[in-house]
């Protein structure tokens, strides 16, 4: 059986996407694990179907955790264990882009980690990171947490750290982003793809004048120069 390769980070703005947010023991993908998933299913830049669960992680959720999401060892006892969890939220995402705020560096790992434990393969999904698009479209913002982001944007933050709130507003702060990035010309249109990974072609100056350059560098180091191009 060939092996499944992990999904590539992309950029820009994608009208279909899954926005998904988890919550957790704790930061270490290796020794925490899932307490929640929630999912936003968006097609043409508008919310179809949304999924939702807690999940019982069979151990204490530490009181630093519970202080952070409000969720408590009582709210989890009767939720489904990780690997029905996972399966219904694999099911619900499809072959979809996901998109969501730091998930490259927290929730890609912890999602990552469970389908190796349960299933061998790990995520296969191309996905958006909200923390780098806010990074380059919102550069006079001093920090760009979700909460910093909702605030710029005027979006509600009631409900933040639980996690289908989290997916909504997130969800609100990507389609807001995906217009100024669309009115600055930040990215390139949705065709200009890495044609090594299928990552998103990003515009960036260089020694010698401007490249395009893959988003997934340092992973793959794909450029092309302005003037090669067309």
């Amino acid at each position: 059986m060939k092996e499944q390769k992990r999904g590539n980070r992309l950029s820009g703005y994608k009208t279909d996407y899954v926005v998904f947010d988890l919550e957790t023991t704790g930061l270490n993908p290796e020794k925490d694990t899932i307490i929640e998933i929630s999912a936003v299913k968006v097609k043409k830049g508008n919310v179809e179907n949304s999924f939702s669960t807690l999940v019982n992680p069979n151990r204490r959720i530490p009181a630093a955790a519970s202080g952070v999401n409000g969720i408590t060892d009582e709210m989890v006892a009767d939720a489904p264990v990780l690997k029905d969890a996972l399966g219904q939220f694999l099911s619900f995402i499809g072959n979809e882009i996901l998109v969501g705020h730091n998930i490259h560096s927290f929730d890609m790992k912890f999602l990552n980690r469970a389908t190796q434990e349960f299933y061998g393969k790990d995520i296969g999904n191309d996905y958006i990171d909200t923390l780098y698009m806010a990074r380059s479209c919102l550069k006079e913002l001093s920090h760009h947490r979700l909460t910093d982001l909702a605030d710029y944007f005027h979006i509600s933050a009631e409900g933040a750290h639980r996690a289908l709130n989290d997916c909504m507003m997130n969800q609100k702060c990507y389609e807001k982003m995906g217009i100024l990035m669309k009115e600055t010309g930040t990215l390139l249109p949705d065709t200009d793809v890495c044609p090594r990974c299928g990552g998103q072609l990003i515009k960036r100056n260089g020694r010698f004048g401007p490249f395009y350059g893959c988003s997934n560098f340092p992973k793959c180091r794909y450029t092309n120069t302005i003037y090669g191009r067309y």
